[in-house]
């Protein structure tokens, strides 16, 4: 990935307070630019480190009545299980921070994941007008085994070229849930894409996805190359250790 940027930090708290701190400059630059900001969050134990920083550093300039927020994928289970990003995002900023509920677009649980995917597709397509969905910003985390959002190594997701969103069964990691994810196409129409990384147990897979030109079928990390936009990977030390 020659085209990524590698951002080091000596902590998980002190990556946290870099990566607020550019999310904060990035919403700023699109609300002066088109009048909002559009972003996809993504769920795990790193995101939300990053979302409290967010929350804390919050203020009246971050203009959030301009924020729209995604979510780059999702656990098919109900917006108030434990198990749900929506909610994670809910308990560590969502509820503590000016952004209106209603400008909150959430995965709602469906018969069966195809169909709650079907159905989020349907709002992007409302929120931008049946124009290409392109996010100002998609955060992403990264899985010891490549897997990027809910596209796992193998899975039929991964061949998608034209759906934004589908639903796929269960990755290796629990629960075992069906989930609802954003696709490689609609990733890559992103301004921005960041992929927050920490831990030495990642080193391994952070040092296959920059280094060693992996297919995205074996590592779909490695299929996230935005079209037009930047990509960052903000790392912790012990993840850059590799």
């Amino acid at each position: 990935m020659s085209n990524a940027r590698k951002i080091i930090s000596p902590t998980p708290e002190k990556m946290a307070e870099t990566v607020a701190a550019a999310i904060f400059e990035l919403a700023r630059a699109a609300i002066a630019a088109r009048g909002q900001f559009v972003i996809a969050l993504a769920g795990g134990s790193t995101p939300a480190q990053t979302y409290a920083v967010l929350a804390r550093e919050w203020t009246p300039s971050a203009a959030g009545a301009q924020w729209f927020v995604f979510f780059s994928d999702e656990r098919h289970v109900p917006t108030g299980d434990p198990a749900s990003n929506y909610a994670m995002a809910q308990r560590c900023l969502l509820s503590r921070v000016s952004i209106p509920a209603e400008q909150v677009y959430a995965v709602r649980p469906n018969a069966t994941a195809a169909l709650a995917a079907a159905a989020y597709q349907a709002q992007l397509k409302d929120f931008f007008g049946g124009a290409a969905p392109i996010f100002d910003l998609i955060l992403l985390g990264l899985g010891e085994d490549g897997h990027t959002a809910s596209l796992f190594p193998g899975a039929a997701a991964l061949a998608e070229t034209t759906a934004g969103v589908v639903g796929t069964p269960p990755g290796r990691l629990p629960p075992p849930v069906d989930r609802i994810t954003f696709t490689l196409p609609l990733i890559n129409l992103s301004r921005a894409v960041f992929f927050l990384v920490c831990g030495a147990g990642k080193a391994g897979i952070v040092r296959t996805v920059l280094q060693a030109n992996p297919a995205p079928v074996d590592c779909p990390a490695a299929g996230v190359q935005p079209r037009h936009g930047i990509l960052r990977f903000y790392l912790d030390q012990a993840a850059a250790s590799g």
